[in-house]
């Protein structure tokens, strides 16, 4: 197959799990393209056409660093592609994590992406889902209330103040737009400055107030979810608990120190799964990340959830071959049903 990945740019991108996911497609013999968000090309009356660099048979690699560093030489130079000669295209750019000067990219990926699945290829995520989800955090309050900590979500100082005392001057602050871990705030008894936090936050947009959970003291687990089920490779689970070795750090992202662990599937994450997977799998959302603490789903990570990068280095497989499998059979069944399959059914279907 004909598969391009999307990701946020392709000189500064790291070798995290969208790398992974595409070296192994190249692996299995597939044509593997790779573009960065800023170039995709619309001419009137024509397909959208998408700037990209399509990875040769030459570029090998036997670490994942020595593959990317191929694929970023300038050698390897990006020509223009027809949207349409592509079987898959892979969103895997995340708007949230766009720096204050590339707010051109916070909504381009996806909005060019509706318009390419709507000219027949596939597209992963589902682009009409991850508009709806693209502020992921909202999206995650349309869950069942019992799998959540209680929260607010508000502009207003004054609601803020009123959630802190209810939940016993004990609350954690964070932008309703955003991801790893950034402008996330512990707000307890002790802190003197809560005023200047709300006013830097609600700059940015809306402000999530949420319920503190003690046991987050112990890490979160990312539960990787694709086809609306636990990712699953030689009997092993893509679960990781990540841990902060730093006491005074509540938050438990990778990208901000956290160690990854292996979990085990418990009670209480399966029912997590149990009543997040019907919605996922309805919207067309393929490859999803779940961050839960005990009993509680804490956040959604619809647009491109990691975690796959570290899975050797805790004796899990790398799931990529899983990954690309289930790709792979998305288009087999494309085929066979003869385009009748809509994107959000075939995005999902396992």
């Amino acid at each position: 197959m004909k598969i391009c990945f999307v990701i946020s740019d392709i000189k500064t991108e790291a070798c995290g799990t969208t790398v992974v996911i595409l070296k192994k497609a190249h692996e299995r013999g597939h044509k593997v393209y790779v573009m960065s968000v800023g170039d995709f090309i619309f001419h009137r009356d024509e397909n959208i056409s998408l700037r990209c660099k399509k990875i040769p048979a030459s570029v090998k690699g036997e670490s994942v660093e020595e593959f990317w560093e191929q694929v970023q030489d300038d050698k390897l130079k990006a020509k223009a592609v027809p949207s349409t000669d592509m079987d898959v295209v892979f969103l895997r750019n995340n708007p949230t994590e766009e720096t204050s000067d590339r707010h051109w990219a916070e909504h381009s990926g996806i909005a060019f992406a509706r318009m390419i699945q709507q000219s027949g290829v596939l597209v992963l995520n589902d682009a009409f889902a991850m508009s709806h989800a693209f502020i992921d955090k909202l999206y995650f309050e349309e869950l069942p209330a019992e799998i959540k900590p209680d929260s607010l979500i508000t502009r207003n100082k004054e609601d803020l103040l009123e959630f802190w005392e209810r939940m016993g001057k004990k609350m954690v602050l964070k932008p309703l737009e955003g991801s790893g871990g950034q402008d996330v705030y512990l707000i307890d008894k002790a802190k003197k400055n809560l005023n200047q936090i709300v006013d830097t936050i609600s700059a940015k947009g809306y402000i999530i107030a949420q319920e503190f959970l003690p046991e987050v003291s112990k890490g979160d687990v990312r539960v990787i979810l694709m086809n609306g089920k636990i990712l699953e490779e030689n009997g092993e689970k893509a679960i990781i608990r990540r841990v902060n070795s730093d006491n005074s750090e509540f938050r438990s992202n990778l990208s901000l120190g956290a160690k990854a662990k292996k979990a085990k599937l418990t009670p209480e994450i399966e029912k997590i799964v149990s009543l997040t997977a019907p919605k996922l799998i309805r919207d067309g959302l393929f490859f999803v990340g779940l961050d839960i603490v005990n009993d509680k789903l804490i956040e959604i990570n619809v647009l491109s959830p990691g975690g796959l990068d570290y899975c050797e280095n805790i004796k899990l497989p790398a799931f990529t071959d899983t990954v690309v499998e289930a790709i792979e059979r998305k288009i087999e069944y494309k085929k066979y049903y003869k385009n009748s399959l809509t994107n959000k059914e075939l995005a999902t279907m396992d």
